[in-house]
């Protein structure tokens, strides 16, 4: 063979070798769940940042075992997803099917949600010593693909307290979008995205609402302080002090200096002033729980300087309906609230 007949051989291998190097790339950027694949929502690049990580990021004491969601549609396979009705470029056929049921894609979405929010999501033996217990029902997840694609996600979800086996919370999340794919229509890898958006987005609120229940039930769980909130990638080391009540009155005011004993250092009382208001919080029955912004300050009754402006303000007593309100607390001037607690 000839150098320059050689040369051609290798110039022909080394493309045929990248090119499929190329296609095999192109092919695992593909969720591949719809009509085939190999049943996973997690995109390759997400597949290597879970490699990178040497474990989940536990931010929380609050341990969680989460089972598998039940499906409630009424549709003929548990693994149906929707109608076809507009072409989808690497999908066939007039019907979405996942190659998973739709429970298991809903349960692994709220376990991935739990765990990035820093709960430690307990499985296998470990999941008997879990705190808390979720479990939940898909009433509705279906993605049609018309001239305009549609979603609809209902998933209602209930959490237990194991020890007690007490509901703490239990609630519905819907989410109902609808979206033009564009004049040149969907691939498939746009719809995987898509439907990865949405479900990403009613897990998420499932998770937030979850956490604030918790977090006002058992700050200690959550390494809170009166008068912090947690914010995700916000660890807090130095946190002002919980605002003390106003103490009470005494009945006999004493003016005077006692004899043998020092002269008593008089305690700062919240008061209103050119730069905020004051804000008295009076709950029926006391001792309530008092969030502001929901921040938590400490128990009812309460004094606080606030910064002028509408402040949301929820108290809640084991036993008693939350009660949530709105104040207006006005610069230099006092502003009072009472608020009743049904059960």
């Amino acid at each position: 063979m000839s150098s320059l007949s050689q040369r051609v051989a290798l110039l022909v291998l080394l493309f045929a070798v990248a090119g499929c190097a190329s296609v095999k790339d192109a092919k695992d950027t593909v969720g591949g769940w719809i009509n085939g694949g190999d049943g996973t929502l997690v995109t390759t690049g997400e597949k290597k940042a879970a490699a990178s990580r040497t474990g989940p990021v536990l931010k929380y004491a609050a341990t969680m075992r989460v089972n598998n969601y039940v499906d409630q549609r009424k549709v003929s396979s548990p693994r149906y997803l929707g109608q076809l009705t507009n072409q989808v470029r690497g999908v066939s056929g007039s019907e979405l099917i996942l190659d998973q049921d739709v429970a298991d894609l809903v349960t692994s979405a709220m376990k991935k949600r739990f765990d990035a929010e820093g709960y430690q999501v307990m499985e296998g033996a470990s999941a008997g010593n879990a705190l808390f217990e979720m479990s939940g029902v898909v009433k509705e997840l279906t993605l049609n693909v018309k001239n305009r694609d549609e979603i609809f996600i209902a998933i209602e979800t209930t959490l237990k307290d194991v020890a007690t086996g007490k509901v703490v919370w239990s609630g519905l999340v819907t989410e109902k979008h609808d979206r033009f794919a564009g004049v040149s229509g969907n691939n498939k890898d746009d719809v995987i995205a898509y439907l990865n958006h949405e479900l990403r987005i009613a897990s998420t609120k499932t998770v937030e609402a979850i956490s604030a229940s918790l977090m006002a039930a058992h700050p200690e769980l959550f390494n809170l302080t009166p008068g912090t909130k947690a914010i995700p990638g916000v660890t807090v080391y130095v946190a002002p002090s919980l605002p003390k009540p106003a103490p009470a009155a005494p009945t006999k005011p004493d003016y005077g200096v006692q004899p043998g004993n020092d002269v008593p250092v008089p305690s700062y009382r919240p008061h209103a002033s050119d730069t905020a208001g004051l804000l008295l919080v009076n709950t029926n029955p006391a001792r309530a729980r008092v969030y502001l912004d929901g921040v938590y300050y400490g128990l009812s009754p309460l004094r606080l300087e606030m910064e002028p402006g509408i402040h949301a303000i929820s108290v809640k007593l084991s036993g008693y309906n939350m009660v949530t309100e709105k104040v207006s607390v006005r610069r230099g001037d006092n502003t009072e609230i009472e608020l009743n607690l049904e059960r």
